[in-house]
């Protein structure tokens, strides 16, 4: 039966976390550079923040599509803004729906010891028997709840964070096509101000060559 919570990933997906105004988390299977300004030309200051990270987020610039965020270490730096989720992880909400998961079915194993205890006895506890199976239903039907959600919720993880993936390597392919790009537009410049200074040199040059030819008088 633990298997079977294990893949009751999104439990808690469909449950409002409480959490403060500023707080965020670093989303699904990725690992975030931390740049020092709003831009993937600005330095790196850290190769990647994992997932799971949290933050506290300064600054949102829609323009850029980049958050300022201070890490519980303190350091400050600029991320991508799609990458800042409002909730933990799949992985840390799992680790809790395992917990309730347990504690379900440990209630249920109890109570359904119970009952078959009072059954054997003979005792007559209607009463108590009644709320027990009452309480038995209300349990198989939550885990039978848990089970319809994750069905949809693993399937919808598995999409999310091969988007993720894809998007991820795409961006990083942009940042390189940028890099290049800003490299041959230095190039570009440095070859003109060299092509520039050139003829202005050999402008110079022809000028110094024609002065100091030897000038024919009138006569001649």
């Amino acid at each position: 039966m633990r298997l079977f919570f294990k893949i009751c990933i999104f439990i808690f997906s469909t449950t409002a976390l409480t959490a403060t105004s500023n707080a965020a988390y670093i989303s699904d299977e990725l690992t975030v550079p931390l740049r020092s300004g709003p831009s993937g030309g600005h330095r790196i200051l850290h190769q990647g923040l994992p997932s799971g990270t949290k933050l506290d987020v300064l600054k949102v610039d829609d323009a850029s599509g980049f958050s300022q965020i201070r890490t519980a270490r303190g350091t400050e730096g600029w991320i991508r803004s799609q990458y800042v989720v409002t909730q933990p992880i799949a992985k840390l909400r799992l680790a809790q729906a395992i917990s309730k998961g347990d504690r379900l079915q440990n209630e249920l194993s109890n109570l359904r010891k119970q009952n078959t205890s009072l059954t054997k006895s003979g005792q007559d506890e209607k009463t108590s028997n009644q709320q027990n199976q009452s309480q038995i239903k209300n349990l198989e039907a939550e885990l039978a709840d848990l089970k319809q959600i994750s069905a949809g919720a693993i399937a919808q993880h598995a999409q999310n964070q091969k988007l993720t993936e894809t998007n991820t390597r795409l961006q990083d392919e942009l940042d390189d096509i940028a890099e290049e790009r800003d490299r041959f537009e230095d190039n570009a410049q440095n070859q003109a101000i060299m092509i520039g200074a050139g003829l202005i040199l050999l402008g110079l040059f022809a000028g110094v060559l024609i002065k100091s030819r030897p000038q024919r008088s009138a006569w001649n």
